[in-house]
């Protein structure tokens, strides 16, 4: 018996030890930018003013949940305590009280209105376009993306996913690319969005955007990125075999690295004279095949 007490309280120890390390964990994992981490329990570290805005709103609303759900929870328990058949042998014939119908009907209205104002106002700044400093457009196409900088040029280039044998060990795994879309830093950038066959959707968790993208339709949504990096994101809409190796990279820099690198794009991608959809459909193919 002795034995068998020692074996669960070593199992109770390792047990806390796991669940402190994955708290820990998750606490450092918390701190990386633009990607997810192992252990996350929050969403990406937010580097654009309308994601600012989201991740207030979702702790608002995770803090107003709570506090209603502890409510209920403590009224459920003193009804257990107060009114069961031991404690309360002659239960009250009350049918109705008017102050507690008036308070349980006012109270959830002001709080769906205090949770409507913030709400609205988010809505309001995802949705009204602020003057843009540049305009990038992203083309979906199974499976990849096609970016034309149509104020930097006019140049268009695809975008894969990176095969494991290409990665370098910095680069993560499935989210990496081959042509990273560079934008530059505190700058407004107009995201034009469209789909060339079937129905995709651009999302960037760490800017706080996520647009379909439509054959045929011209969607239009923005960020503005305020820290340097790389920001990875997917297709958020099932598109088919390869949905999930459809990543997005993008690369925020200095106004002079983007120019650098505008300059750059011009002579590299009008070299190869706008990769055509088939070229790239080829490429996609050859990735399958090795994946």
């Amino acid at each position: 018996m002795q034995v068998r007490s020692r074996q669960l309280r070593a199992r109770l120890v390792a047990a806390a030890v796991g669940l402190a390390t994955a708290v820990l964990g998750a606490s450092s994992a918390l701190a990386a930018f633009g990607q997810p981490s192992p252990w996350q329990m929050g969403m990406q570290q937010s580097v654009t003013p309308v994601m600012d805005d989201i991740v207030w709103f979702h702790d608002i609303l995770l803090w107003t949940i709570s506090a209603i759900t502890a409510f209920v929870l403590l009224l459920l328990l003193i009804i257990v305590v107060r009114f069961n058949a031991r404690a309360n042998p002659t239960p009250s014939r009350t049918t109705h009280n008017t102050f507690v119908e008036v308070l349980w009907t006012v109270m959830p209205v002001i709080i769906l209105v205090g949770i409507a104002v913030p709400s609205f106002r988010l809505l309001f700044l995802q949705l009204n376009m602020p003057q843009a400093d540049m305009t990038v457009k992203a083309t979906g196409k199974q499976w990849f993306w096609s970016y034309s900088y149509p104020d930097n040029g006019k140049f268009e280039f695809d975008s894969l996913m990176l095969q494991d044998k290409d990665r370098k060990p910095d680069q993560p795994r499935l989210l990496s690319v081959d042509n990273e879309m560079v934008v530059p830093v505190n700058k407004t950038v107009r995201m034009q969005v469209i789909g060339a066959d079937v129905i995709h959707a651009f999302a960037v968790p760490s800017f706080g955007i996520k647009i379909d993208a439509i054959p045929g339709r011209l969607n239009e949504t923005w960020f503005k990125a305020t820290r340097e990096g790389v920001y990875y994101g997917q297709c958020s809409e099932l598109c088919g075999k390869d949905h999930a190796f459809m990543p997005i990279a993008v690369r925020v820099v200095s106004e002079q690295a983007f120019a650098a690198w505008v300059a750059q794009a011009k002579q590299k991608y009008a070299a190869q004279d706008a990769p055509t959809e088939s070229t790239a459909v080829a490429t996609a193919a050859e990735a399958q095949q090795t994946r």
